[in-house]
């Protein structure tokens, strides 16, 4: 019977982890696995050994003051793959945390799959020696990674984005409209903070002002899908009497149905970009955080859309241009503006063809590590 461990850091992560697993059950049933889980990985019956949401911390200074909890989880996993001894290991994202655990567990012997790659074409390319040196396979799921990692001798593979083939709707507009009690006169304003409790903090204030400020102009249903790392509680106690309905989860109904979003830049803009969502991208972290990162990041855009379009098809408000007033000016632009949300439509339309190939992903992935488990060395089709 084989073991194999999974670990997972952040939402996304556990989603497409989660996948992967589901994937590979089907081709390998007596598989057993164990590691780093979200609900994502529990629910598809991975062993948990750490919890996923000890490692949810962003910015290069905010992580500072969580090393020692970090550090401990480390520990425990690397404990868990001595003593289980798997027979491969799958990392997803998170790449200071998972990194560190592929050198170990290359030492170890233990082959390691790397799924979703480190954004090393953007920053800290350096690190590409060390996955040189310690990965069997990268799995990438933007197209323009394969060539960048191959070239500094990564073995990589392209297996397209997961999220195209699931990111759906459950309910149609006017179901989830009634079931939320929203006014069917007025647009929607989805507020997509941020899966992390951390980011989501820092991003409200800018947030709630930019609210008032749209509200004060325009009749607006506006919505807060609250994710499971965060919940409700969370939002509900720190947005006072702003005129924002806090739901729980339904982030892609949310979405598909919205006629704006105001998305925190991360995975849930490529979410948005595949349920045709024009939106308002943003990110702030600490003062020092975005001047060392400003240092480190070499790349045009910050959005993941615009990046994987090559230009800038939904508008970027990061650090100090963050503000209520910003957020609210470009809101209300695009509500207003027909001919500019079409146009946003258009882009995203190109980004969603881009990534449509994705509905395989997990399929894919599953089959290059059974290869390894079987001591193949082919590529996927």
């Amino acid at each position: 019977m084989r073991k194999i461990l999974v670990s997972a850091g952040e939402a996304s992560g556990d989603l497409y982890a989660s996948l992967v697993v589901e994937a590979l059950r089907r081709l390998e049933p007596d598989t057993q696995f164990f590691g780093c889980t979200g609900p994502r990985l529990r629910a598809a019956g991975v062993r948990t050994v750490v919890d996923a949401a000890s490692l949810a911390v962003v910015g290069l200074v905010e992580v500072l003051h969580h090393i020692p909890r970090i550090y401990g989880e480390y520990r425990k996993l690397l404990a868990a793959a001595e003593r289980e001894k798997p027979d491969l290991a799958i990392l997803t994202d998170s790449p200071d945390f998972h990194l560190r655990i592929a050198r170990q567990l290359h030492r170890r012997g233990v082959p390691v799959v790397y799924l979703v790659a480190p954004q090393a074409w953007a920053w800290r390319k350096g690190r590409v020696h060390e996955m040189r040196r310690t990965l069997s396979r990268l799995l990438c799921i933007f197209p323009f990674e394969e060539a960048f990692f191959r070239g500094h001798g990564v073995n990589a593979t392209y297996i397209g984005h997961p999220l195209a083939g699931i990111v759906r709707p459950s309910l149609t507009r006017d179901e989830f409209f009634r079931k939320h009690r929203l006014a069917p006169e007025r647009p929607l304003l989805s507020i997509l903070p941020g899966s992390r409790r951390g980011e989501s903090a820092r991003h409200l204030p800018a947030l709630m002002d930019a609210v008032e400020r749209i509200y004060r102009e325009q009749a607006v249903n506006f919505v807060l899908p609250a994710s499971a790392n965060t919940g409700t509680a969370f939002f509900q106690e720190r947005i006072g009497n702003a005129p924002v309905r806090v739901i729980e989860g339904e982030s892609w109904d949310a979405m598909a149905h919205c006629d704006l979003a105001l998305a925190a830049s991360g995975t849930v803009t490529v979410e948005a970009a595949l349920l045709a969502a024009p939106m308002v991208t943003y990110y702030k972290v600490t003062g020092t955080s975005w001047l060392m990162g400003k240092m480190l990041v070499d790349i045009p855009f910050y959005s993941m859309v615009n990046l994987i379009a090559g230009r800038a098809v939904v508008p970027e408000l990061m650090q100090g241009k963050m503000t209520g007033e910003n957020l609210a000016r470009e809101a209300l632009r695009l509500l207003r503006d027909d001919s500019a949300r079409s146009q946003m439509k258009a882009g995203l339309a190109e980004i969603r063809e881009t990534l449509a190939g994705g509905a395989e992903a997990p399929a894919r992935a599953a089959r290059v590590i059974q290869e390894i488990l079987e001591g193949q060395a082919t590529h996927v089709s």
